[in-house]
């Protein structure tokens, strides 16, 4: 069996966090299985207007109902409630062209570090992290030398890696996207199809034909 999840995200989506924290606990099962992930940044500015999509908080009613589906799903994927902070949402193209650049430079695993400190620098510790001096503080407090964040930093206004965020996003859109997270998925026989969110993946594992166990609802005990 083999198979491929490219994940399309971006660090203004909290769908994105939860789903990119699911994907990484469950990665050696997947790859048992020779399913690969793989996470890809782009602007989700730039998809919701590709798509004609608007986001949750900008629709008074996915707005209230927001704050319900954030609490479950804190829960469920076992993290702390999320806090939006009073400048939510930031223009997210700055992270997400730095992560351009630390995918293509540092190894995996510093790279998807990275990007989950970029959803709890902002909802657990109130930072905006689309400033430069707050980015700067987070990449230095996720082991980065001073001249390692300047060339991030300085790589980030480059036009190879605007371009990069910009064909990323492209991409994503080409495939469907009109929104984070966004998956394409090609399955053992060569097939692909796209995923939306993060409460899709029993739809997904079912189409990469993994053994998974579902929610199941149990019978109440008898005394």
């Amino acid at each position: 069996m083999s198979g491929k999840i490219d994940a399309y995200i971006d660090c203004v989506s909290p769908y994105s966090y939860y789903a990119t924290l699911y994907l990484r606990r469950n990665r050696k099962v997947l790859e048992s299985h020779g399913v690969e992930v793989e996470f890809h940044p782009v602007f989700l500015g730039g998809i919701n207007v590709g798509s004609g999509n608007k986001p949750p908080w900008s629709l008074p009613a996915k707005a209230a109902y927001s704050k319900f589906d954030s609490e479950r799903a804190c829960k469920y994927f076992g993290v702390p409630q999320i806090q939006t902070p009073e400048f939510f949402p930031i223009l997210s193209i700055l992270p997400q062209r730095c992560m351009i650049y630390i995918k293509n430079h540092f190894p995996r695993e510093k790279y998807e570090t990275t990007f989950l400190s970029l959803w709890e620098w902002m909802y657990y510790k109130g930072i905006d992290i689309s400033k430069p001096e707050n980015l700067t503080e987070l990449l230095q407090s996720n082991g980065y030398s001073d001249s390692e964040v300047r060339e991030i930093l300085a790589a980030a206004s480059s036009p190879e890696i605007k371009q990069a965020l910009t064909a990323n996003t492209q991409i994503a859109l080409d495939k469907g996207a009109y929104g984070a997270p966004w998956f394409w998925v090609r399955n053992s026989e060569g097939k692909e199809e796209p995923f939306f969110g993060s409460d899709r993946f029993a739809f997904m594992w079912m189409y990469l034909g993994l053994p998974f166990q579902d929610i199941a609802i149990t019978e109440k005990a008898r005394l």
